[in-house]
């Protein structure tokens, strides 16, 4: 299967680093001009960098902004007014004692794990909807089917990513828009890394070991039996960004090692 998308314009929010930069590097490999998206102008330029240093400068631009705000979307919308494939990526995640989530840590999570996709989604999906032809992807997590105790809070809120992705494929349904939540489990990008280099000089053992102690504790249902990598996450991106991909929409397309116990 050859995958172009010459002549198609992507944005990938939260595409400095880890999942999101993998996409957006496959997104402009298959030929799309690819706009990465980051708060941070450093990260942004490092990115970008990365980028054309395989793929080419005609193929990648950064835009700086905060889509988890309402401000920072306005700002990506005003340099970049429409797209033909939209992967919502940004997201946190951390672990905290549920009794110890206040409000404000639940408002920061919805704020920018759903709204985030919802305010871009609302605007870009019109012109895709005019123009017959879009992808719309938001990335959720495993975590959304398979709560964890230890992040009530990104579990809940992944999930109302799935449903949301669920909602917006029945609006734009009929028309050449597909709409689709992909679910990675474990994976093994910089923020991961850190967070099990961390663990394992705790508990005195080498990283690699901290991860198979991870999956064990925490995910002892992995099939997979090992941490994915950002680039096996973004294939499945790419695909469903393709032409090929067209009869899959309302979808939660799951890449996360067979940790969620159920076939549906």
């Amino acid at each position: 299967m050859i995958i172009d998308l010459s002549g198609k314009t992507a944005i990938v929010t939260g595409s400095t680093g880890g999942i999101g930069l993998a996409i957006a590097g496959g997104l402009a490999k298959a030929g799309a001009r690819t706009v990465i998206v980051g708060r941070d102008k450093g990260r942004v330029d490092a990115a970008l960098a990365r980028l054309r240093e395989t793929i080419g400068s005609d193929k990648v631009g950064g835009i700086v902004a905060d889509p988890g705000t309402a401000e920072g979307c306005r700002t990506l919308i005003e340099r970049e007014p429409d797209t033909d494939i939209l992967v919502n990526n940004l997201g946190i995640y951390g672990a905290r004692e549920f009794f110890d989530i206040d409000d404000a840590l639940w408002q920061e999570f919805f704020e920018v794990n759903v709204l985030s996709g919802v305010r871009l989604a609302r605007h870009y999906a019109q012109g895709m909807r005019e123009r017959d032809w879009g992808r719309i992807q938001f990335v959720s997590s495993e975590s959304a089917l398979n709560i964890p105790t230890e992040m009530v809070h990104y579990g809940v809120s992944k999930a109302a990513v799935q449903a949301l992705s669920r909602g917006l494929a029945k609006v734009l349904a009929g028309t050449g828009v597909t709409v689709n939540a992909i679910l990675p489990g474990p994976t093994r990008t910089e923020g991961a890394a850190t967070m099990m280099a961390e663990l394992a000089a705790e508990r005195g053992v080498s990283p690699s070991e901290m991860e198979a102690l991870f999956l064990a504790e925490n995910r002892p249902s992995t099939l997979l039996k090992r941490f994915a990598s950002p680039e096996e996450v973004a294939n499945l991106c790419v695909y469903a960004a393709s032409p090929q991909a067209s009869a899959t929409t309302g979808a939660a397309l799951r890449v996360e090692g067979g940790i969620v116990e159920t076939i549906a």
